[in-house]
């Protein structure tokens, strides 16, 4: 059982104010007296609520992919929900994918939510359309491609929640897209970097946790990666989440999105990138710029981390000031590691809710 320690800006009273809400609205449907009168629902349109138990693993599969053309991609994606419901999109990490969100998207869709899951570049059935475009892995190119994204839809705005590569990429657009970005739930907070800022040295305890960005700056470990995807993930998983006993069965679900003919080139960029062995592509240059003075965050954001997580990641109080509106940071006990969402999928998914209604 997990257990969430909770350090928040709410109050009694916005507690009996979303319960009364969420009474309201069951009864409303029971009615067949709740409609919804746009394309894309509110937040006001979705009761708040408390999800129920959920056994990790008890889904395994999203069914069959869509497809949308969007900027550079042709991006695979899970849709679960209503096609009317106030729109949550769920980011994955390196090295995983959306099956990290096979028990957390249909709780959400059962709350009323539309749960988008998209594939990012390099990963699963997401691909680019030209063989010319760079296989570009830096931060500000992900961020641009989940803009991509939500236009080739037409969502105007959504529920934002990641971790990882994902949580960076949704803490991004938060940043520099407020008005795109209902709320937000972010798995090891603030996580906007810089080239500039990826110069300064950690102490020697904290460089060792990057041993494989610095693997992966040498060619030797990019041919090590590329000839060994499937054990160096593996590893990668096992030491980010080392209480967590997942089977092979679900590793190797998730393992078939990183044989992307993209996925070693998108990586290889990515980590080079943090450590300025290679430049951006100039028309991400303004991106970050912004980006590197660290623009605080505005729209109301949970944060979250597991009380096992092995991976890098920085403590709650150094980021905090960073989220300048409604915010609320949560530990979740019993074990949980880097893929919080996938090891303790009830309190992701209760995140998400409780964040769309601070």
């Amino acid at each position: 059982m997990n257990t969430i320690v909770s350090t928040h800006t709410s109050t009694t009273r916005r507690h009996w104010r979303l319960l009364t809400r969420s009474i309201l609205a069951s009864a409303l449907m029971q009615l067949g007296a709740l409609n919804v009168a746009s394309s894309q629902a509110s937040a006001a349109d979705v009761p708040a609520g408390t999800i129920g138990s959920i056994t990790a693993g008890s889904n395994v599969s999203f069914g069959r992919l869509k497809h949308v053309k969007a900027g550079l991609l042709d991006v695979a994606y899970a849709e679960v929900g209503p096609a009317d419901g106030a729109v949550v999109i769920l980011l994955h990490g390196w090295p995983y994918d959306i099956h990290s969100y096979t028990d957390v998207a249909p709780a959400l869709a059962q709350k009323g939510y539309r749960v988008l899951i998209p594939y990012a570049r390099g990963y699963g059935g997401t691909h680019f359309l030209s063989d010319k475009t760079v296989r570009n892995g830096q931060p500000a190119a992900l961020a641009s491609d989940l803009i991509d994204f939500m236009d080739a839809l037409k969502i105007n705005k959504a529920v934002l929640a990641g971790y990882d590569w994902g949580a960076r990429t949704a803490d991004i657009v938060a940043a520099l897209w407020p008005e795109r970005v209902q709320a937000l739930v972010a798995v090891s907070g603030y996580l906007i970097g810089s080239q500039e800022a990826g110069k300064t040295p950690l102490p020697p305890a904290a460089e060792l946790q990057w041993w494989y960005q610095y693997y992966f700056a040498t060619e030797r470990g990019r041919l090590g990666y590329e000839k060994n995807t499937h054990d160096f993930a593996k590893l990668i998983w096992k030491l980010a989440s080392p209480k967590w006993d997942f089977d092979d069965a679900s590793y190797d679900r998730s393992a078939a999105a990183l044989k992307n003919p993209d996925h070693v080139a998108v990586t290889i960029f990515n980590y080079r990138w943090r450590l300025g062995l290679v430049k951006g592509e100039a028309k991400y240059d303004p991106l970050e710029k912004k980006l590197s003075a660290f623009p605080s965050i505005s729209v109301p954001t949970i944060t979250m981390e597991g009380d096992a997580n092995g991976a890098p990641h920085p403590p709650a109080e150094a980021y905090a000031k960073r989220f300048t509106g409604k915010y609320e940071h949560r530990l979740i006990s019993g074990g949980i590691g880097h893929n919080l969402p996938q090891e303790a999928p009830q309190a992701f998914a209760q995140a998400v809710i409780d964040a769309d209604h601070l």
